[in-house]
């Protein structure tokens, strides 16, 4: 029997994109998937087979240089108060469709609050690393800085407006809510102390539904080994590191895709001919031909990096994707690098180990099998229907 979905992610693609091939399963099973997030996500979720409900688009944060817990509480405030601000038109699509249930990203929680309300069946999609009493992401971003800190101010601070707001009692102890059904979009191998999380957990793994073949691209010369470089779509206004790897990689050893964003690519300097230097590439399709990838270790970049088997050359722009980073390094699934110190000589050198280490090369065929293994988006629509049935 098909159900009515009510899907909810407000953040950016890392957050939205994990979860559109589940999406285009549930459709494909016959069921109605309305999706409400922002504009810049309208195309991809209407593409994906959902409806689009449209949710203001937050006022825009600075990307800062360097993440330290002051931006991060800075952070904090404005995702409260956009998440705030989707609760009054979450509430009113709720009375007026009566979806069977919600599927909402972790980070943005008003959705959580509405299913309570409602009595819906509530299921939490989670695209980066999950937290139970064995390991925090939180404590990774803010380990010995005490109870005190600018995280925790904004928390308690946004807590009491939206309780103002909306008389809803709203404790900050109570943010990180275990559903009965959380999805966690990568494998249980590649979460720290995986073998912790109890079944509400579902370690359903990547998956790349049709953006896998939605847009073509092949290297010029097919026999030349293929170097991607990207920041990702949100820290990627390093004009300064773009200028590091082509000097590292002038000498045309590498063809090399590098995604710059909406960077000037004339602060570049002169570019090389073996290099591609666009906006963006269709990631899938780079990663599928590429023997090494520069990344800023997002949880989805990291993830359809091995999903490909790529081996990781990282350089983290802020906490959560140094945490990303470091246990791809502890895994043997590729090395990190620190963007401060960061050289031409050291970033050619780790791209020559990364590419010829034959046990990184056996730690990244073992973690691909694991990843396509995991069941992506196939088991987790199984697994909805399972829970709201």
């Amino acid at each position: 029997m098909s159900k009515h979905l009510l899907f909810v992610a407000l953040l950016g693609h890392g957050h939205v994109n994990p979860t559109l091939p589940l999406v285009e399963e549930l459709v494909r099973r016959g069921h109605r998937v309305d999706y409400a997030t922002t504009a810049e996500h309208a195309d991809v979720v209407t593409r994906a087979g959902a409806r689009w409900v449209e949710l203001p688009t937050p006022e825009h944060i600075p990307v800062p240089n360097e993440f330290g817990p002051e931006t991060f509480g800075l952070f904090i405030r404005h995702l409260f108060a956009a998440t705030s601000a989707t609760y009054p038109i979450l509430q009113e699509y709720c009375a007026t469709e009566s979806p069977d249930a919600i599927c909402y990203d972790a980070m943005s929680w008003s959705p959580r609050i509405l299913a309570e309300q409602l009595g819906l069946p509530a299921v939490r999609c989670i695209p980066n690393l999950a937290s139970n009493e064995s390991f925090s992401l939180m404590s990774e971003f803010l380990g010995g800085l005490g109870e005190d800190n600018p995280v925790a101010t904004a928390v308690a601070d946004g807590c009491a407006a939206f309780s103002a707001d909306h008389g809803i009692a709203l404790d900050p102890a109570s943010m990180d809510v275990v559903e009965k059904l959380n999805l966690v979009f990568i494998p249980r191998e590649f979460q720290p102390a995986g073998d912790t999380f109890d079944d509400r957990f579902q370690f359903v793994g990547p998956s790349l539904g049709s953006r896998e073949h939605a847009e073509p691209w092949t290297p010029a010369d097919p026999e030349a080994p293929v170097l991607f470089i990207s920041l990702g779509t949100v820290f990627n206004d390093r004009p300064e590191f773009y200028r590091t790897c082509i000097e590292a990689f002038a000498d045309g050893l590498y063809q090399v895709a590098m995604s710059v964003g909406d960077l000037d690519t004339a602060l570049l300097g002169d570019i090389p001919p073996n290099f591609d230097v666009r906006p963006r590439f269709p990631q899938p399709a780079v990663l599928r031909h590429a023997a090494a990838f520069v990344s800023h270790a997002g949880m989805n970049s990291t993830m359809e990096s091995l999903y490909y088997g790529v081996g990781l050359i990282t350089v983290p722009q802020m906490p959560e994707q140094a945490a990303n980073a470091g246990r791809a390094q502890e895994l043997g699934l590729g090395e990190q690098l620190d963007p401060a110190t960061l050289t031409a000589e050291t970033l050619r050198a780790t791209v020559a180990r990364v590419t010829s280490d034959g046990a990184v090369r056996a730690s990244l065929d073992r973690m691909q099998k694991v990843v396509r293994e995991s069941g992506g988006a196939t088991r987790g629509a199984d697994l909805v229907e399972e829970y709201i049935r």
